[in-house]
């Protein structure tokens, strides 16, 4: 079998609970604690008899140190990656909101298909969605045949996984995927396969 029929296999995680509120929207920083530097250590363990080559990060402190505490267990390397970042919240930056009336109108409006759904000031849901795929592609490029964990963000995977395995955009609309929650996706020359998870 050759490299390219070998099927990577990307283990796409959220990062661990962070010390910020909940109610705060912002998409930066936000440092672990210590029941998320716990979920990282446990991630880690689900993840140890699947032979775990390499960890690919967001660069935000939150993935960062989930990436790093779970990279450390398994003893591999850390790769950061600009393109994984959560969604930006533009003008909603240090405001203080419900994410269903605040953030979530405009996937909604994304979902049924308004390619330039944005917050103020924000990002594009669209353009979120292609720079996720773009790293994801990546990844699965420089792991053929191999096991990788990437380490992101909620939104921006819950928006980009359906996409990349022909579900419906609004597939991922109304799902939380818990801090280090995994979707398993697997990618071959036949395309993306979604193998575990957004249930």
């Amino acid at each position: 079998m050759t490299s390219l029929q070998c099927a990577a296999r990307l283990f796409v995680a959220r990062h661990g609970e962070a010390e910020y509120e909940t109610e705060l929207c912002s998409d930066d920083g936000g440092s672990l604690t210590a029941l998320g530097r716990r979920q990282a250590r446990e991630l880690a363990d689900r993840l140890r008899g699947e032979r775990i080559a390499r960890v690919w990060t967001s660069p935000l402190s939150r993935a960062v140190q989930t990436a790093e505490i779970a990279a450390a267990a398994l003893g591999v390397d850390v790769v950061v990656r600009e393109g994984l970042r959560e969604y930006g919240v533009g003008s909603l930056a240090g405001t203080v909101g419900d994410e269903a009336t605040t953030i979530g109108p405009v996937f909604l409006a994304w979902a049924r298909g308004d390619d330039t759904a944005t917050i103020d000031g924000g990002e594009r849901v669209s353009d979120v969605v292609a720079r996720v795929e773009g790293v994801l592609q990546e990844v699965a490029d420089a792991h053929p045949g191999e096991s990788v964990l990437v380490v992101g963000h909620g939104g921006a995977i819950l928006a980009t996984v359906p996409q990349l395995v022909g579900l419906p955009r609004a597939h991922g609309l109304g799902t939380v995927l818990p801090n280090c929650g995994v979707v398993e996706l697997e990618k071959d020359a036949d395309g993306w396969r979604l193998a575990g998870g957004l249930d």
